[in-house]
């Protein structure tokens, strides 16, 4: 279905960016990104190094990148919800800025992985070894990547990736302390420390500017993306200071057209407690929360949670899969114990952590990411196989031109 003229001025007017957004828009196509029965979507996180974060920026990358379907940062919904509510000119602002942001930070995603950032960097040296298989055991000494020595502390060594202490290691994240998703209206749920009396005070009034914002404000964000050929299918934010802030996050996200939020595993002493009281709410609304996995993924590390309450999912990231330090399994393996709990998966090309636990472009690392989704192609599975572009960006490219190579590497896979 193509735009008329009449759509992209409603856009326009609606977003008032027309001069950027509407004329590129004129006469094009709605993006079309499923294939063979998979959905290919894109959390808004790859386009973290492009400049304009906007809900309408954000909105002009996924098009241009070519997916119609979306897992958005709640950033992006804070930003919508800051401008469209006024938070910049209310009295709350003002105590937020003077108390230094007390009232909830717009976190991203928290550090870097290894082999890149998805910011921008020097082209990957790491070159496809002819005839090489994807996945465990294709042969490679440990210690390298195609020929070439792990950088100091990759190869599981203490400090590096896989060793103790190191990123590869799987991770006691304290409950509530995942990497935050944005203050504001949906933010993350990073923990924070003692807050003072001035903080505290501009914590309490964004809180209450929050709660009152109208519905309608979000009921225009999913217009404007559904408009443009794009659905929101998850929202990656979550409030849980009190069940009031619970139930306003998934009703901002269903709100949004989502079925599910995401977040970081949460682990610790009061994890289970926290899963539970997490997936009762989503029950709550009829709705999922499904937790992403860094390399603390494993064949058993979704178990708690999916016990303790049905509201719970799987979102496991099976690049990061890859680089965990006893997976105990292939993604394969994981895709056919769990695919009846998983709601997302998070794709990105990796190496074990044996051959250094890169993170590089797709066709460059050692995750099968073709065999994960003519798996799920195969098998008629309802889950989203979102990208997350999360390598350097080479000189001379962007995000939105690097996730639209991953979604090509997508169609030519499941061709």
């Amino acid at each position: 279905m193509l735009y008329t003229r009449r759509d992209v001025g409603r856009i326009a007017l609606a977003t008032g960016f027309a001069s950027e957004f509407g004329p590129e828009l004129m006469g094009a196509a709605k993006p079309n990104s499923k294939v063979k029965g998979v959905q290919i979507g894109v959390i808004t996180y790859s386009y973290r190094s492009m400049t304009d974060q906007s809900a309408e920026a954000t909105l002009k990358y996924i098009v241009d990148s070519g997916i119609d379907a979306t897992e958005l940062m709640g950033t992006v919904a804070d930003d919508w919800a800051r401008k469209k509510g006024k938070w910049d000119s209310s009295p709350a602002a003002a105590a937020e800025a003077a108390a230094g942001g007390g009232a909830g930070g717009r976190g991203g995603r928290g550090a870097g992985f290894p082999g890149g950032q998805g910011g921008r960097g020097p082209a990957p040296s790491y070159a496809p070894v002819a005839g090489m298989k994807t996945g465990f055991g294709n042969g490679q000494p440990a210690g390298q990547w195609n020929g070439q020595a792990c950088p100091a502390g990759r190869a599981g060594a203490a400090g590096g990736p896989g060793g103790p202490g190191g990123p590869g290691a799987p991770r006691a994240q304290a409950a509530g302390g995942a990497r935050g998703t944005g203050g504001g209206a949906i933010p993350g749920a990073g923990g924070r420390g003692a807050q003072t009396p001035e903080q505290k005070a501009a914590a309490d009034a964004e809180r209450k500017w929050r709660l009152g914002l109208s519905m309608d404000i979000f009921k225009e964000l999913r217009k404007l993306y559904n408009d443009a050929g794009v659905s929101i299918f998850a929202v990656n934010a979550m409030r849980m200071d009190t069940d009031e802030d619970l139930d306003y996050t998934f009703t901002v996200a269903k709100t949004l057209g989502a079925d599910m939020c995401t977040l970081e595993l949460p682990a610790g002493p009061d994890a289970a407690a926290t899963l539970k009281r997490l997936g009762d709410a989503a029950l709550k609304h009829k709705m999922f929360t499904t937790y992403h996995t860094h390399q603390q993924g494993s064949m058993t590390v979704i178990d708690e949670a999916l016990a303790v309450s049905k509201g719970n999912m799987s979102g496991v990231d099976l690049g990061h899969f890859m680089a965990a330090t006893n997976p105990g399994g292939t993604p394969l393996d994981f895709l056919n114990k769990y695919h009846d709990r998983i709601k997302n998966v998070h794709l990105k090309d990796r190496t074990t952590v044996a051959h250094c636990a890169l993170n590089l472009p797709w066709g460059y690392g050692e995750t099968p990411i073709k065999e994960i989704l003519q798996t799920i192609s195969k098998n008629n599975w309802h889950f989203p196989a979102t990208i997350e572009l999360e390598y350097n960006v080479p000189e001379g490219s962007d995000a939105v031109k690097e996730t639209a190579k991953c979604v090509d590497f997508c169609r030519k896979a499941l061709a």
